[in-house]
């Protein structure tokens, strides 16, 4: 064999080696993993664990799909953003301003409901006004969507937010921090909405009923990992409307499921049931793809988009606050659109409204 053959050959080998190497790298995977926190929207996840319905689509799909339930709203996003998860179930404005600002290319897989009141500011004390923020100090979990509601609400009252001064509090810290004497003005969330005192004690001075829409809750996925494993999409996908299903239906399942859902989100049956009445979740594939590709989805994210980038929470050195695209449906994209990292694809939701998963 001549000098040349055998260089020849080597490098066909190596080329060969190499494309072994990237086919094993490329080959879909097979196990994934999600979190979520405590939240009524989000609940229904780890339940759809608990009742086989995940495994169950899991093993149509061939994957494995686990869900870890965090109680720290913001650590479970971080923790996706690094790379430890797969998926998070998380706000839109929180999909904007840490994942995607933080470069992690992300899909809203879907948008699962908006906030119907499950999101308040409270001020203690009877028979009070959203006017009285004024000059006042207000306890939330900073440059999250609840500092995007505060925001929206000062504006309704004719105020902003040089009016108030914010103090950084985490979900996981507010219901204790609102029981101390100093802190008298929260913006917050459910289940830790309704734990702050009733009416005797506190006045709830605007809700996200005020905001219908703006603040919704979605599972988000890595858009990287979505791609080259859409499998992990439709398991995902069908075992959120089944567990839908369950929920909606008015039988001792449903009451079973509802009851532990309560339980773990640290509530009775009761509590929980007014937490649902107040989230206005799509319990149907058709209802969540008409919200997700309705018009309104491009304006409610550029008025997001406008308020992370006046607060500086789109990343360092960003210029404007259309740094960042942000893809819908029907191609159509707000930003910048050779940094697109944040998707609104509603691939395998219209699927499950086709009746083809």
């Amino acid at each position: 064999m001549s000098k040349l053959s055998r260089l020849l050959r080597t490098a066909s080998l190596c080329i060969a080696a190499l494309a072994g190497v990237h086919s094993a790298q490329a080959a879909p995977r097979t196990s994934f993993k999600v979190c979520s926190s405590i939240y009524a929207g989000f609940m229904p996840w780890a339940e759809a664990q608990s009742q086989g319905i995940l495994a169950k689509w899991g093993k149509k799909y061939g994957v494995d799909i686990q869900v870890v339930q965090l109680n720290d709203y913001v650590e479970s996003i971080n923790q996706y953003t690094a790379g430890k998860f797969d998926g998070c179930a998380m706000a839109n404005m929180d999909a904007l301003t840490i994942p995607a600002a933080g470069g992690v290319d992300s899909t809203a897989i879907i948008v699962a409901d908006y906030s119907d009141g499950n999101d308040g500011i409270v001020i203690k004390g009877k028979n009070k006004k959203l006017a009285d923020l004024k000059g006042q100090t207000v306890n939330l979990v900073e440059f999250s969507v609840s500092h995007y509601f505060l925001a929206r609400a000062l504006e309704s009252a004719g105020m902003s937010e040089r009016d108030v001064k914010v103090v950084n509090t985490s979900d996981a810290d507010i219901v204790a921090a609102f029981a101390t004497p100093s802190v008298k003005n929260v913006v917050t969330w459910n289940p830790m909405l309704s734990q702050l005192g009733d009416a005797n004690s506190v006045t709830q001075v605007y809700s996200s009923h005020q905001l219908p829409g703006e603040l919704m809750d979605m599972m988000v996925v890595n858009t990287r990992t979505l791609g080259e494993n859409p499998n992990f999409g439709k398991a995902l996908t069908g075992a959120w409307f089944e567990m839908m299903a369950v929920m909606s239906a008015k039988d001792e399942r449903a009451t079973k499921a509802l009851t532990a859902m309560a339980k773990a989100s640290g509530t009775d049956l009761a509590g929980f049931r007014a937490q649902l009445a107040t989230t206005a979740l799509f319990y149907s594939p058709k209802a969540a793809l008409d919200f997700a590709t309705s018009p309104e989805m491009p304006k409610f994210m550029t008025r997001v988009a406008k308020f992370s980038f006046d607060h500086g929470i789109l990343g360092q050195g960003v210029k404007s606050a259309d740094a960042i695209g942000m893809a819908f449906d029907g191609g159509l994209v707000v930003g910048n659109k050779n940094n697109v990292k944040l998707r609104f694809d509603q691939t395998y939701v219209r699927m499950a409204a086709e009746g083809k998963l």
